[in-house]
């Protein structure tokens, strides 16, 4: 599923690591880099988050909100959060529905024995809610500049 920037981006509830269930709605009037990542703890998603980490302030002060999704549970988010001190929240997809919304859902293997999974993708949403940019297919290095840079350049206020 491809989606079309310029529209409403797809609503979502999910729990979070703060044992709360989050929506995009609750970020109405703020920028949101919603990023898909495979699985807490690898080396790729790991280097993905703490670049996210190392720029949280200059997406801060850019009134832009980072959000993490990925398939694993909550426990998981708890426990990548404290090892790598992470500023914001990871939000569990477990049965890939809110992937499956944004076309960030990977299906690998042959009929009869594929496997689910999280394509590494950002998309940002402003604070109307509405998609302007997405990245497929991230590759992990320079991808959080990249995605602070678009906006700083497109959706600074």
């Amino acid at each position: 599923m491809n989606l079309e920037k310029g529209v409403q981006a797809p609503g979502f509830t999910l729990p979070a690591n703060n044992g709360k269930e989050v929506s995009l709605k609750d970020y109405a009037g703020k920028n949101v880099v919603l990023y898909f990542y495979p699985k807490d703890m690898t080396p790729g998603c790991t280097s993905e988050a703490c670049d996210f980490r190392d720029n949280h302030r200059s997406f801060e002060e850019l009134d832009t909100v980072i959000l993490g999704v990925s398939a694993d549970p909550v426990d998981s988010h708890e426990k990548f959060i404290d090892k790598y001190d992470l500023p914001f929240l990871l939000l569990a997809d477990e049965n890939f529905e809110v992937a499956e919304k944004y076309g960030a859902l990977k299906v690998q293997g042959s009929a009869g024995d594929e496997k689910y999974g999280m394509e590494r993708s950002t998309f940002i949403i402003d604070k109307d809610g509405v998609l302007q940019e997405e990245f497929r297919q991230v590759k992990v290095e320079g991808h959080v500049e990249e995605a602070l840079s678009y906006v700083k350049e497109n959706l600074e206020s």
